[in-house]
């Protein structure tokens, strides 16, 4: 199990306010599938497992159509990252495992 499996309390600041979303991890080797769970949905997950380092590409439709780019990485219980919005730029990401 990496570090960054579990269940993670997160928080994005965008210029919309906090968007808040509970993200899902099982990792397995270099990949990694999973949930994210929030005011607008629930999406699935992959992406790319460096260490203790996720990222992934995220399409999304509200506010507007657009894929964010995200990356993030597990210290202990504590999750810090960005997520990239295109022309809009990078937000940053804060979690907290839960699970």
């Amino acid at each position: 199990m990496a570090q960054v499996d579990g269940s993670w309390d997160c928080v994005v600041k965008s210029p919309l306010g906090d968007q808040k979303m509970t993200v899902t991890i099982r990792s397995e080797g270099a990949t990694f599938t999973g949930t994210a769970s929030g005011a607008m949905g629930t999406a699935e997950l992959s992406g790319e497992v460096l260490g203790d380092t996720i990222s992934w590409k995220q399409s999304i439709t509200v506010p507007m159509p657009m894929t964010l780019d995200v990356e993030a990485t597990a210290e202990g219980d504590t999750l810090t990252g960005t997520v990239g919005a295109g022309g809009l730029g990078s937000f940053p990401l804060s979690g907290t495992r839960v699970g």
